[in-house]
């Protein structure tokens, strides 16, 4: 087998236990060999950008299923939906949260729109970007009528719900489209221990990726239209650009099956996993030291509901960064995490992890927390856990695309104040731009970077991969 092949093998079979995406967490739900049904579109099988027979049924399925007017069939993932909704909505100006996915602003930069941000508020006792308060999008639809759309993320990578259906009354009200990239949760909806999907809420796009909460294979997701606001056919079109003109049967009987599986088996299955749920966040409270986020958190900072499969384990008060917990599961316990942040670890967990499997990271976070002094160090303890890992607030100068575009030089990183960027920089995960084209790099955002440097994060999105320079306009 190809090495790429025998590593993927390898790890599969090393015993380390999956606390992040895709969320069929390698357990089998079918057995087939893959080569036996990989196919292109001959007679019979239908063809995804023309669907007319096997392929649109199984998509009237998923309309069935999320309560969606309209549903399509994603295989390049979210993006290809995130890039097709803000294409398709807005021609010239936008509204984005800014804590949406950088597929969000590569949209706005390949359209050449004019960005408009709201930010989202800021849980301050464990450094969480917060919801979306809805009278912030009133105020910029007030403030800015030229704006064509809104984009929101609601849930956060973090699992925070903001108030869709006010922000989508008050985003219609203005006869402005509401996009939701809820990919993180295409489990909503589906069992009261969740909160609604956006697509009954009044949201008129909404982006699902199953892949990340849902038994099915990475890059599968789901788009939904409704309502009379958006241009579907143009909707569709982009669908036709931004994906490949030749998906993967594989990929796209990957999602049927997946809608097959929670139409069949979701309500107990996710009862079961919320009494899962349930008793790792009872037994977190004999955590001393480690603080597991709960509910607890909503109806202040504008978070409107918490989806609890998101275990955010919170380092904040232990004197040690996230990435030193995220480190310290795997090289102990052999568990990986999804994303470390700079004050806490974030596990995505899923209807398809096993009671084993929670208590292996129980019993492994419980470890650590009760040995958690003799990892702080006298200088760990007097810098604490001071990273801030909300949004930036950055002045834009010009519009993405013309930054992009421009001309532009390299100059190192820690000299670049006052310089306008040229290129994207951010944490991948989760993928929020600290810094777009066009705007003005300050010294609270370089002291910022510095901050999750000397912490060991690395930095994507860079030319230098090193993340020493930036590409500045010239």
């Amino acid at each position: 087998m190809g090495e790429l092949f025998d590593k993927l093998a390898n790890y599969g079979n090393s015993g380390i236990y999956p606390f992040h995406m895709p969320g069929h967490k390698r357990q089998k739900t079918v057995d087939f060999n893959p080569y036996k049904i990989d196919i292109t579109e001959i007679e019979g099988f239908d063809n995804l950008h023309h669907a007319e027979g096997v392929l649109l049924e199984a998509q009237k399925k998923a309309e069935k299923l999320y309560g969606s007017e309209e549903s399509h069939f994603l295989i390049n993932g979210s993006t290809a939906g995130i890039l097709s909704a803000v294409s398709a909505c807005a021609k010239k100006t936008v509204l984005i949260a800014r804590n949406c996915h950088k597929a969000v602003y590569h949209a706005a930069l390949i359209r050449n729109l004019d960005v408009y941000y709201v930010y989202p508020e800021i849980q301050e006792e464990f450094m969480l970007n917060g919801g979306i308060n809805p009278a912030d999008v009133e105020r910029s639809l007030e403030e800015h009528p030229e704006i064509e759309a809104v984009v929101i993320t609601s849930p956060t990578y973090d699992g925070i719900v903001s108030d869709v259906k006010r922000i989508a009354e008050i985003a219609h009200a203005h006869e402005k489209p509401l996009i939701v990239d809820e990919a993180h949760g295409a489990h909503f909806g589906f069992s009261k221990h969740f909160p609604e999907n956006s697509v009954h809420l009044g949201a008129d796009i909404v982006i699902h990726s199953l892949h990340k909460t849902l038994p099915s294979y990475t890059q599968t997701a789901l788009i939904h239209i409704n309502g009379k606001l958006v241009d579907r056919q143009k909707v569709r079109m982009f669908l036709q650009m931004y994906q490949t003109s030749s998906p993967s049967y594989i990929l796209m009987a990957g999602i049927d099956e997946c809608i097959r599986y929670v139409e069949e088996q979701g309500t107990d299955a996710f009862d079961k996993f919320a009494e899962r749920l349930d008793r790792i966040y009872k037994r977190a409270k004999e955590f001393r030291s480690i603080h597991l986020v709960d509910e607890s958190i909503v109806g202040k900072n504008s978070i409107y509901d918490f989806d609890r499969s998101k275990l955010i384990f919170s380092v904040k008060k232990c004197g040690i960064a996230g990435n030193e917990l995220q480190k310290m599961l795997l090289r102990t316990y052999n568990i990986e995490m999804e994303m470390a942040a700079g004050n806490y670890v974030l596990a995505l967990t899923s209807l398809c992890d096993t009671d084993q499997g929670f208590h292996r990271l129980f019993y492994a976070v419980k470890g650590i927390d009760e040995q958690i002094n003799r990892f702080q160090t006298t200088e760990s303890k007097k810098e604490g856990n001071w990273i801030e890992d909300g949004v930036t607030r950055n002045t834009i100068i010009c519009t993405m695309n013309k930054a992009f575009e421009s001309q532009k030089e390299s100059v190192a990183l820690q000299e670049s104040e006052g310089r306008i960027s040229g290129e994207f920089l951010y944490l991948y995960p989760p993928g929020i731009p600290m810094i777009v084209p066009g705007e003005k790099i300050d010294g609270t955002l370089l002291k910022k970077l510095e901050g999750y440097k000397k912490k060991g994060f690395q930095f994507q999105g860079l030319r230098d991969y090193g993340g020493e320079k930036i590409e500045v306009v010239k």
